[in-house]
């Protein structure tokens, strides 16, 4: 079953490409179809709030975003599929944690071939970055900043426990529908389990963008060719990936993925079976809707 999105939020990333993924996800209720046929739209707007596309830019930007949505519609849509007609057995089944931390591990993997994927094209637009651009984005990932710590680095420990909490119960709503008052706090006893520390997910957050703007001022200064600045994206991608499993920080990682997972699993341990019908239903939703994208032509 699908793992829930219930860390801080990792926006403020130059990486295009991850927006076609999240834009799906968050706008999954009822408008899907509607969402993703629009979606390389908001992209584009999304992407120029943070560079100021100009002139010649703006063109062969939406022809690659068009290009990686029909790759996108062509070829990932059936294993979407996939994973939620698993997370349909599993919720009429006996789901346990390792099944929830594999689907994790799958999401991650067709994330990050998302991302190689659109290396190349993230490679032309590096290049033609220019100086004010790149500063633009600099302060872009600045604002970002500022709000994150408005919104998650204010108050005491219980102010921001009950602000996580609140945008898991959010998602979990929306999957299984309404909860009792004695559901509520068993789900509000297995969140506060998780490990808490924002500031380190701010400086996790910081680090990444330090990495992007790191390399479109090298692609920039070195006038780095096409080849040498699509190697130096997907070395980027990878690492970004695999400082969870090989970080200092890796025990606090784990933990908190595990701990997730954890209370992903309480819930649908003490869902009801209308609960449960109701999770499974939304998911044939969305897997009508990407059997519906997939079979569409462009």
């Amino acid at each position: 079953m699908k793992k829930f999105n219930t860390q801080p939020p990792f926006s403020s990333r130059f990486r295009y490409a991850v927006l076609a993924m999240l834009f799906i996800i968050v706008a999954g209720c009822s408008g899907l179809r509607l969402a993703y046929n629009n979606g390389d739209t908001v992209l584009y707007w999304w992407l120029n709030a943070y560079v100021d596309l100009d002139r010649d830019q703006k063109g062969w930007v939406r022809e690659d975003i068009d290009k990686l949505f029909d790759w996108h519609r062509k070829t990932q849509l059936k294993d979407y599929v996939k994973i939620l007609r698993t997370g349909q057995k599993q919720l009429q089944g006996n789901v346990t944690q390792a099944d929830l931390m594999a689907d994790y591990s799958e999401i991650k993997h067709r994330t990050q071939a998302l991302l190689l994927k659109a290396a190349p094209e993230l490679a032309d637009l590096a290049r033609s970055l220019k100086p004010e651009q790149i500063a633009q984005m600099e302060k872009k990932f600045k604002s970002n900043n500022d709000d994150y710590r408005k919104k998650y680095l204010s108050g005491d420990q219980d102010k921001r426990q009950q602000l996580r909490y609140k945008k898991a119960m959010e998602q979990f709503e929306l999957w299984f529908g309404s909860f009792s008052r004695e559901q509520e706090a068993q789900i509000r006893k297995a969140s506060d389990a998780r490990p808490l520390n924002n500031e380190i997910w701010l400086d996790e957050r910081m680090r990444r963008q330090q990495n992007v703007l790191n390399l479109v001022k090298k692609v920039q200064q070195e006038k780095l060719g096409k080849d040498a600045t699509v190697a130096l994206i997907n070395t980027l991608v990878k690492d970004s990936f695999e400082r969870l499993e090989h970080s200092e920080r890796k025990a606090f990682f784990d933990a908190y993925e595990s701990s997730t997972a954890q209370m992903v699993l309480t819930v649908i341990k003490i869902a009801t079976p209308a609960q449960k019908e109701h999770a499974i239903k939304r998911m044939q939703g969305w897997i009508d809707d990407f059997n519906s994208l997939a079979s569409q032509p462009k």
